[in-house]
């Protein structure tokens, strides 16, 4: 299993899964001791892993790396969240420290958190550790008004999304999870659903947006979206009316599907993130696992684009991969199942009449 170091090499990369290997799978969901289909989405769950892997039973996929990306936006200017820009960067300590929610979750489920900044707008704070340094720029420019960033900054994410999905492999993840986090990600993430989805943007309360504080959203989305042609390009929005974090997971996703890996996808950011990484390389789409039903209105519709149906529904909407970490053990028992229960042949059990 290999992975690719910049985002056009892992574009040219992604190849389509094993149909014969998913047929196997379901094949031997029959004579598992079960009736067909009592374990609903985790049957379809087993059979997607063995596509990836392209072995029946597929191999429990561990190890596990949960890469958060961190940046800031400039559309804060715009008075669109709650909270101040320099939250990013003392969260960002936090995720370094061990301290944050998706910390305590990694540690529950034995995966390594790998925090990474890619655009976050301040200095961080002394004493921060564990945290890689890939800062493109101090965050993105105030997409309300101008492209959030140039082709050449928007490369940069993405082959630093790309890059860092080699070394996990490299190092012997298995299972790829998305995380997250920039004060005012929320607006540039249903900016892109809204472009890519050619629905109205539908706003939320992000980290705790007030109504006149959404309703500020909304016209800020509006403006940027306004600038963009009819069925825009997933890579031209992203420039446009993206972010830094937002461009280096498409390059972790898309270089995690080149490599052969399932990718959980997080809440709203990230399943932005992978609508313009599956509407750029559409093949990207089959290695991609919802996690959650982020509570965030956007994501709704960017899972629906994405033919995506999440595994849980918690009501959240924290970002940080934790939804996407939490999904973890059910995406592992899927594989489990198809490679230690017995069938009704080895445990000497009558099956169905035909």
């Amino acid at each position: 299993m290999t992975a690719t170091t910049t985002f056009v090499a892992a574009r040219a990369a992604v190849r389509a899964v094993d149909e014969a290997a998913a047929a196997g799978a379901r094949e031997r969901h029959l004579r598992l001791t079960k009736p067909p289909g009592s374990l609903g989405r985790l049957e379809d769950l087993g059979v997607q892993l063995a596509a990836i892997s392209g072995q029946v039973p597929p191999p429990v996929p561990e190890p596990v790396t949960v890469a958060v990306f961190a940046a800031d936006h400039g559309v804060i200017s715009e008075a669109v969240s709650a909270w101040p820009q320099e939250v990013t960067a003392q969260m960002v300590a936090n995720f370094g420290a061990g301290g944050a929610a998706i910390n305590v979750i990694a540690r529950q489920i034995g995966a390594q958190v790998v925090v990474i900044d890619v655009g976050v707008a301040g200095d961080l704070l002394p004493g921060t550790v564990g945290v890689l340094d890939r800062r493109v720029r101090r965050g993105t420019r105030n997409l309300a008004v101008e492209s959030a960033m140039t082709d050449a900054e928007m490369t940069a994410a993405l082959d630093t999304g790309a890059s860092v999905t080699h070394d996990a492999i490299s190092d012997g993840a298995r299972l790829l999870v998305t995380g997250d986090m920039g004060i005012g990600n929320t607006t540039a993430s249903t900016a892109i659903v809204a472009a890519l989805t050619g629905t109205v943007p539908v706003v939320g309360p992000g980290a705790g947006a007030d109504a006149a504080t959404m309703e500020r959203k909304s016209q800020v989305i509006r403006r940027a979206l306004a600038r963009l042609p009819d069925e825009p390009a997933p890579l031209r929005v992203l420039a446009e009316v993206g972010g830094l974090e937002i461009a280096a997971l498409v390059g972790f996703i898309t270089a995690g599907a080149a490599a052969g890996t399932p990718v959980v996808v997080d809440g709203l950011i990230a399943t932005a993130a992978a609508l313009v990484a599956t509407r750029a390389t559409p093949l990207v789409g089959d290695y991609l696992i919802a996690a959650h039903r982020s509570s965030e209105p956007a994501a709704g519709p960017a899972l629906d684009a994405l033919g995506l149906s999440p595994l849980i529904d918690l009501g959240m909407r924290l970002g940080e991969g934790s939804g996407a970490a939490l999904a973890v053990p059910l995406v592992q028992a899927a594989a489990r199942i198809l490679g230690e229960m017995a069938t009704f042949d080895s445990a000497g059990i009558t099956t169905k009449p035909a």
